[in-house]
């Protein structure tokens, strides 16, 4: 049976450190039709690196900005639920971006919830199995358990 390749999209693990704390916290968001946890994501947009498009898609979705990795920690596949039924399977491509400012007015605003967590509960309320063992690769990253460090922006 002939299947299309994945359709790509890019996406954002928003994540903040806090004062005494060890571990980073990351940004969680309610999908706007099913209301299921998920991370910034977005389909490309011309003329915008990978790592661009999670930062916009950061910003539109979820009101942060800050510092985005160029380099993907890594990605994963879902099948995305289209109008009319249809499920077509994605690929997203994930960064890192750690979070500077949080607006107050942004793109989506009212649209989604969104909860500061630890890696261990992201992993626990998202529903991609991938996603699950990027928030644990990332937790393991940043608390210096391995000892490459998380790519900063320009490496």
């Amino acid at each position: 049976m002939l299947r299309r390749p994945p359709r790509q999209q890019y996406a954002a693990i928003c994540y903040r450190m806090r004062k005494n704390q060890t571990e980073p916290e990351v940004l969680l968001l309610t999908s706007r039709d099913t209301g299921r946890w998920v991370i910034p994501k977005g389909w490309p947009m011309s003329g915008k690196k990978g790592y661009a498009v999670a930062e916009r898609e950061a910003y539109e979705e979820a009101g942060v900005k800050g510092k985005v990795a160029e380099k993907p920690i890594g990605h994963y596949d879902y099948l995305k639920g289209m109008d009319g039924g249809l499920k077509i399977h994605c690929r997203v491509q994930v960064h890192t971006l750690e979070v500077k400012n949080e607006l107050k007015d942004f793109p989506e605003k009212g649209m989604r919830r969104s909860e500061w967590v630890n890696c261990e509960e992201a992993a626990s309320r998202v529903q991609e199995p991938e996603l699950k063992v990027l928030f644990h690769k990332f937790a393991q990253r940043i608390s210096g358990i391995q000892p490459q460090a998380i790519p900063e922006a320009g490496e």
